[in-house]
């Protein structure tokens, strides 16, 4: 086990019947940057049963916190769903992944395209001062099939904007759009669909997606990956790693756990 810590729950929230997120302390010595990954788990007949989860709490906080689905027969997240505070969680020690405004070149708009869970990595980026130094606009989109689903709604809209030291640059500068598909809301339609009508640049009133500006970050679901990658691409947009930076990066690190 010496690839990873033992860390504490130290709160539960359960957001709906198929969502939640955990707190957890944070080893002092863990270092990641806004944006990674990493495998976290428990103990199952004395052995570890890990899946890749995106940290959403900021690089500078001193716990770490993770948004989980409940999936009712999934190997990990079957038990997860019923920790409370007091339990211990296995965190890994080495934290990765491509979804680094470090891996994203020069540009003036950021796009943070998300569905499901995959707001989590967004949830650090947007809480990091570099994001707002490198970008003049954020734009952060959360496509989910139903209203309550809208994790972190009210932080990013409330609580963010009053921040004692990222609010003004928030405030300024981070454009937040939840969208829903199965039931009315203000926003409504697939990410994907929104992007490729422009009604989501209408809305916004911004000019449509422009590899000379724009730099785009993705996390959801396969299908949604696939979709934004082969529309981007035929917009000239070229893909960034972690070894070479690009005008869009994408996290594939995740599957239903």
């Amino acid at each position: 086990m010496s690839a990873f810590n033992e860390e504490k729950v130290l709160d539960v929230h359960h957001w709906t019947d198929r969502l939640f997120t955990f707190k957890t302390t944070r080893d002092p010595a863990l270092r990641f940057s806004n944006g990674h990954f990493t495998m976290i788990g428990l103990k199952v007949n004395n052995k570890p049963l890990l899946r890749a989860y995106s940290i959403v709490s900021a690089n500078y906080e001193d716990h770490l916190e993770f948004l989980s689905i409940k999936v009712p027969d999934g190997p990990l997240t079957s038990r997860l769903q019923h920790v409370k505070a007091g339990d211990m969680i296995i965190v890994g020690r080495k934290p990765t992944g491509t979804l680094l405004i470090d891996y994203l070149l020069p540009g003036k708009r950021l796009f943070l395209l998300s569905t499901g869970t995959g707001l989590a990595p967004f949830m650090s980026i947007v809480r990091d001062p570099d994001t707002y130094n490198k970008f003049e606009q954020i734009v952060l989109v959360h496509g989910v099939r139903q209203k309550d689903e809208l994790a972190y709604h009210d932080l990013l809209v409330e609580h963010l904007p009053s921040h004692e030291f990222l609010g003004e640059m928030v405030r300024n500068q981070l454009i937040y759009y939840p969208t829903v598909t199965r039931e009315a809301y203000k926003n409504m339609g697939r990410v994907t669909e929104l992007l490729e009508t422009g009604k989501i640049f209408e809305d916004l009133k911004l000019p449509g997606l422009d590899p000379a500006e724009d730099r785009v970050m993705i996390c959801g679901s396969p299908g949604m990956l696939k979709d934004l990658k082969h529309m981007l691409e035929g917009r000239g947009f070229n893909e960034g790693n972690t070894s070479r930076p690009g005008d869009f990066v994408i996290e594939r690190a995740f599957a239903e756990q």
